[in-house]
């Protein structure tokens, strides 16, 4: 907390470990809410049979039910955040559904480009006494328990640490910082189904290729992921390609643009997110752009050729091993969803064999990788 005294900070520590029933505030995507899960373990670790309820978008309550941390959830989509939207009458009705659930506290994750103030108003007139976030200005009494705003830094830091970090001003720490994600026996069983539909052996070790991203800065071009995954298939790795029903059109383009589309499998659009997990959860190396399936298989332990674009630096793969792969301009870490100067040559530039050597090296060998290894493109 912002320059609290010792006695203050204590006074908020025993505060917060009287905070049984704690409302978990993290609206804007999947893989936001999949970073945010080792601090949501703090959250239930620091005290015995604390209540966690997660306030997310369409998009991040679907992890929900993958996430034994999460004991709750209620979907929201916020006015204040980007690709969502809701009428003025919405917010009303979200305040009165808060006040209904009686919280002793509320935690509000975000990135470091957000604000937690219009959430903290949220809860403010939900009456929820106890507010934790992070915040640039002195929120007064929209957050009891505030943490100064400071990045970026020089140095970034991981979005999963600076969730550590926001729960450990309350005493929340966790020995066990893996992102979380558990695939259930029935999603195995379903997997299976679709597998035999696609006569794909219900085995383990393929390459899974997710061409997809919700920002089109993220996404390396279709035709060289046409490549890469031509590479790989011809040296005899079974290739199976994933994504969205949104992304079905980007996955047929790269399908088309293979010179042997017979050796792929597509089941874009055609998985459930359970199945997805499954199916990553048995995979040898996920080769994808920067998007929700990479944390998905950091939380699983599959190895992940992650095709980084330079928007921002704080989202790489955590705790998995890994490989990220892109070429260093000058206009990095633009935390834009287009590329303002029309080039992507942060991805572009990345030559798709050696995209196919990551994932090779990766199928030989799994070593343990927290900090990301940085691979400029020649």
């Amino acid at each position: 907390m912002d320059g609290a005294r010792p006695e203050a900070a204590a006074q908020a520590h025993a505060g917060w470990r009287q905070a049984r029933n704690v409302l978990c505030i993290r609206l804007d995507n999947m893989g936001d809410v999949l970073m945010t899960t080792p601090a949501l373990r703090a959250l239930k670790a620091a005290v015995p049979g604390r209540r966690l309820t997660l306030l997310a978008s369409r998009s991040g309550a679907a992890v929900a039910p993958h996430v034994p941390e999460i004991d709750a959830l209620i979907v929201h989509e916020a006015a204040w955040v980007k690709n969502a939207g809701s009428p003025p009458e919405a917010f009303h009705a979200i305040v009165e559904r808060l006040r209904q659930g009686r919280f002793d506290g509320a935690v509000i994750f975000t990135v470091y480009s957000q604000s937690a103030l219009p959430a903290a108003l949220m809860c403010h007139a939900a009456g929820i006494p106890r507010v934790l976030a992070y915040s640039r200005e002195n929120p007064y009494h929209l957050i009891s328990d505030w943490a100064r705003e400071i990045e970026p830094l020089p140095e970034p830091r991981h979005e999963v640490q600076r969730q550590l970090d926001l729960v450990a001003t309350v005493g929340a720490t966790a020995a066990d910082t893996r992102l979380s994600f558990q695939v259930r026996e029935p999603d195995h069983q379903a997997l299976d189904r679709v597998l035999r539909e696609h006569a794909v052996a219900a085995s383990q070790g393929w390459v899974l290729a997710h061409c997809g991203a919700t920002a089109e800065s993220r996404r390396y071009p279709a035709s060289l992921f046409a490549q890469a995954i031509d590479m790989l298939a011809g040296a005899g790795e079974s290739v199976i390609l994933t994504g969205s029903r949104d992304e079905r059109a980007l996955v047929d383009e790269v399908v088309a643009r293979s010179g042997d589309p017979g050796k792929l499998v597509n089941l874009a659009g055609r998985l459930t997110l359970g199945e997805l997990g499954a199916l990553i959860s048995r995979a040898g190396v996920l080769v994808s752009n920067n998007s929700g399936p990479v944390h998905m298989a950091a939380a699983l332990g599959t190895p992940v050729v992650d095709l980084y674009a330079l928007t921002n630096p704080q989202h790489t793969p955590w705790e998995v091993a890994h490989r990220l792969l892109y070429r260093d301009v000058p206009c990095k870490y633009c935390y834009r969803s287009v590329c303002p100067l029309g080039h992507h040559a942060c991805l572009s530039a990345v030559d798709p064999a050696q995209v196919a050597q990551a994932a090779f090296e990766l199928l030989e060998s799994h070593p343990p990788a927290r900090m990301p290894i940085m691979i400029e493109a020649a």
